[in-house]
């Protein structure tokens, strides 16, 4: 398939991309033929992980429509992958197009995706970086002109902290994000979970699609503490598509079994 105008050459359409993947299962338009067959060969193993990723990028919308409501328009948001059809940007530009977002991942093939799709948007950045360097993407959002960190802003970590084993002292990147913020700021966690899960989908959920590393699956009560002091606000840490659904039909009868908290913390100043 020829590259659509403007992506850049480096590149690679002879092997599947991970964010491709998943732009795939979302609906989006940047996938090529070689990723949607891997992407078919994955639900095959794994039947309702493209339902659990709609999950998650639904409950993303919602939280971002909220948090706009409530003031903030600023997002920095921590493996972002491609930004695809109803991203943050989108969502929260469609209410205030002043919003700025600050789009970081490790995967180079999302952002030059993500650099060539927001070309031309000039409040919004793409930052490289791993989300074990929380100072690093500080900084380079700060240096950016797009993140204000003097004032309040809201980290996004959607369906990303999974990806941190403990060795790697994931409590402690998110008390550097949180230190970081302002009061009135907030954080976004969703995160998959062993809790209530049968044994057949704690295999189909180690099966990342998104990457190649394990994903770390952690109970609510880990969960909650990546919020630190961080006021959860309603309805809490909850099976995602319980958080603030648009309407009940929205919500299956068995929201458990996708796999996944999601809830958001505001920052009362206490926070540690």
């Amino acid at each position: 398939m020829r590259l659509p105008d403007g992506l850049p050459a480096e590149i690679d359409l002879s092997r599947p991309s991970a964010a491709r993947v998943y732009d795939y299962f979302l609906g989006g338009a940047h996938n090529f033929e070689i990723d949607r067959r891997l992407a078919e060969q994955i639900a095959g193993m794994t039947p309702n992980l493209a339902e659990t990723m709609r999950a998650g990028r639904a409950f993303l919308r919602r939280a971002v429509r909220m948090l706009v409501a409530e003031g903030i328009d600023q997002f920095l948001d921590i493996g972002s992958g491609i930004p695809t059809v109803g991203n943050v940007h989108e969502v929260a530009q469609a209410a205030n197009p002043e919003a700025r977002i600050g789009y970081v991942d490790i995967d180079p093939v999302a952002v030059a995706h993500s650099r060539s799709i927001l070309a031309g948007n000039p409040y919004t950045t793409v930052i490289h970086a791993d989300l074990r360097e929380p100072e690093r993407i500080l900084a380079e959002a700060v240096a950016s002109g797009v993140i204000d960190l003097g004032r309040p802003v809201a980290v996004l970590l959607a369906g990303v902290v999974h990806f941190i084993p403990d060795a790697d002292r994931p409590a402690e990147i998110l008390a550097t994000l949180r230190a970081a913020t302002v009061p009135g700021s907030y954080l976004l966690i969703s995160h998959s979970t062993h809790e209530d899960q049968p044994p057949e989908m704690l295999d189909a959920q180690r099966l990342s699609a998104r990457t190649s590393t394990e994903i770390t699956l952690r109970s609510r009560a880990e969960i909650t503490a990546f919020f630190g002091d961080f006021t959860l606000v309603e309805p809490g840490l909850v099976h995602m598509p319980l958080w603030r659904p648009d309407s009940p039909s929205e919500v299956p009868a068995d929201p458990e079994r996708l796999g996944a908290f999601g809830g958001v913390g505001r920052n009362d100043g206490r926070a540690g």
